[in-house]
């Protein structure tokens, strides 16, 4: 989008630019008589990408005509020959047809070139009171509007998949870790739940970013409005938007609600590679926790037995694009005085790369847990390891009137013991647990229960077989209440698009 469009009256912005000597064009208006250096035209093109914005930009432009006859700016007839123009045009975007050209530059300037072939001089019409400035901000709000709402729709349904598969392994126990160390024994059920709690935190700030979206900023022109009397709050209504914005300067400066995405999809994506990380981990022989699906596994171009846990892998990898992604925006954004400057072109690769990386992600990571194998029995054998239980140890002691640093010291030396040793701690009879401290009432093996260890832990959030059975009840409800909120956002989306 150029800024120097903005400066030509309405005639001027929406005619056709000379054609001079070897087929190169004027920039857009009658302020210039040179034409564009092909070199120029090559580098500040952006329909090779901002083609995205198709649907969004003929929308918006249906309510600039509807709204420009509702003013009397336009004939009515001239209304509806411009909004039947554009739906022509929105069918061959569709079928494949439309003849994109590069030296037009950007989408906004196709379509409307698009138009004056259909329409003639009429076509001409549609830009009074609009600058591409406030056109691309409409679009893209449009945009971030749809992809939201998008990808709320990705996280339900892979915490969905997590829900069930954490369900089915309510009594499947493996350990938790610390420093990648065998920690305490946790119900599977718990740590999926785990990534459950954060995958609802990340849909949040999506719905909350997309909340902020409410303005409309078509009719703040280039940057400080318009003398024509537009019906701001027409186009707004129409467009979905609760009211047009307040500041037509911060309007076409600002990219907020780009910055915001790829700030929540950044988040979401390291979170996503955290996940992806455990599948590569438990995947491995050294774990043998869980097994991928063949469908969601690679094989290896010279080594004929491996399987390759590739899609995590590649999750994994691409949580770095978004990142890069979110601090191409912010860089780009860190010294631009208000207000529209061509900097802000920049916004739309990474904007449109992490909503493509982030909707691919979400889908292959559930697509992955739903179709994985647990190793029931691997999981039980590492949790098996009675130096897992050490802690209930030192919290006997503590309900005996131990203080904990006490405790903790005793347990200490007899895990230090026990290594040095080469002995079991379950192997510790009485006599000797009470010479490390006469508190001890009972052998190792009789303090030490796996299924008690695990029941006892029934605080709010903790590892319980009640605990998790509520929880998995709590978030079954507050999913459906989810889903069932966001098919109404998603039926009003699709009934202002109509």
């Amino acid at each position: 989008m150029s800024s120097r469009s903005s400066k030509a009256g309405p005639s001027q912005a929406s005619s056709a630019p000379d054609a001079p000597a070897g087929g190169a064009k004027k920039p857009w208006g009658g302020r210039f008589s040179e034409a564009t250096d092909p070199t120029v035209e090559r580098f500040s093109a952006s329909i090779h990408f901002d083609r995205v914005l198709a649907r969004h930009d003929i929308r918006g432009s249906k309510a600039q005509a509807r709204m420009l006859g509702e003013a009397g700016l336009i004939a009515r007839e001239e209304s509806a020959e411009l909004v039947a123009g554009l739906e022509r045009i929105a069918g061959e975007i569709e079928a494949g047809t439309f003849p994109f050209d590069p030296a037009l530059e950007d989408i906004h300037m196709n379509i409307e070139a698009r138009l004056r072939t259909h329409l003639g001089a009429v076509a001409g019409k549609l830009h009074t009171g609009r600058s591409r400035n406030d056109q691309v901000a409409t679009d893209l709000a449009l945009f971030l509007r749809e992809v939201g709402l998008a990808t709320e729709r990705g996280l339900l349904e892979l915490r969905g998949v997590l829900l069930e598969r954490a369900r089915e392994h309510v009594d499947t126990v493996l350990p938790g870790y610390t420093h990648l160390q065998r920690a305490q024994p946790v119900r599977l059920a718990h740590h999926w739940l785990a990534h459950v709690e954060v995958l609802g935190r990340d849909a949040s700030r999506f719905r909350d970013g997309r909340a902020r979206i409410r303005r409309c900023p078509l009719g703040a022109g280039a940057m400080a409005g318009s003398t024509l009397p537009l019906l701001r709050e027409r186009t707004a209504a129409e467009l979905g938007f609760e009211a047009p914005t307040r500041n037509s300067m911060d309007t076409v400066a600002s990219r907020d609600g780009a910055l915001e995405y790829l700030s929540n999809a950044a988040i979401t994506m390291v979170h996503l590679s955290r996940l992806a990380e455990e599948l590569v981990l438990w995947s491995s022989a050294e774990f043998g926790f869980v097994e991928l699906a063949d469908a969601y596994s690679t094989g290896s171009s010279l080594m004929p037995q491996k399987k390759n846990p590739d899609v995590p892998e590649i999750v994994r990898g691409k949580s770095g694009r978004a990142i890069g992604n979110l601090v191409t925006l912010l860089t780009v954004l860190k010294g631009l005085p208000l207000t529209y400057n061509r900097d802000l072109q920049e916004d739309k690769e990474p904007l449109f790369d992490s909503v493509e990386t982030l909707r691919d992600s979400l889908e292959v990571m559930a697509g992955a847990l739903a179709t994985l194998s647990v190793r029931v029995d691997r999981m039980a054998a590492a949790a098996a390891d009675p130096m897992l239980l050490a802690t209930d140890l030192a919290e006997f002691l503590v309900r005996q009137g131990v203080p904990f640093r006490d405790a903790h010291e005793v347990v200490g030396r007899i895990v230090g013991h026990c290594t040095r040793s080469g002995v079991g701690l379950r192997s510790l009879d009485k006599g000797t647990m009470q010479s490390f401290h006469p508190a001890f009432d009972a052998g190792a093996d009789e303090l030490l229960d796996l299924e008690r260890s695990l029941e006892s832990r029934s605080l709010a959030g903790g590892t319980a077989r009640g605990r998790v059975e509520a929880t998995l009840a709590e978030i079954e409800a507050e999913l459906a209440t989810e889903r069932a909120a966001l098919e109404r956002a998603e039926a009003a989306e699709r009934g202002g698009r109509a």
